[in-house]
């Protein structure tokens, strides 16, 4: 695995829909980006190799969710208000990492490792 700022932009702007907070990182913040979701998703598979594609499309989506904006949920504000511009109300508590993966990086990982990964954890389950 090679994983670069270079080929990062590269694939998220022909293959991500929204790119705007990612294009407006600067390069130590996609830096970090790409160290995140590496580490997020080799951490929740281990024993499956991690495609570049995976980690770019999760890295699109980590770039969104801590943007400006949203930084502030995940940071427990539930809402705020600028006086006269905008209001913003966050409906979701923030969530773990992992839970941000988003279902085509499961779908990269899977196609590379030849298994069909799903979204759901190991838990206990009481009948």
């Amino acid at each position: 695995m090679t994983l670069s700022i270079e080929a990062a932009d590269e694939y998220i702007d022909v293959n991500v829909i929204d790119i705007e907070d990612w294009t407006d990182c600067d390069e130590a913040r996609k830096q970090r980006i790409i160290n995140v979701a590496s580490r997020t998703l080799a951490s929740e598979y281990p024993k499956y190799t991690i495609p570049d594609a995976a980690v770019y499309e999760f890295a699109a989506v980590l770039a969104r969710e801590f943007n400006d904006t949203l930084r502030q949920a995940h940071n427990g504000v539930s809402s705020f208000s600028l006086s006269g511009v905008a209001s913003f109300t966050f409906r979701d508590k923030p969530r773990e990492l992992v839970d941000l993966i988003p279902p085509i990086s499961r779908e990269l990982i899977g196609a590379e490792n030849d298994v069909k990964l799903g979204n759901r954890g190991v838990g206990w389950s009481v009948l």
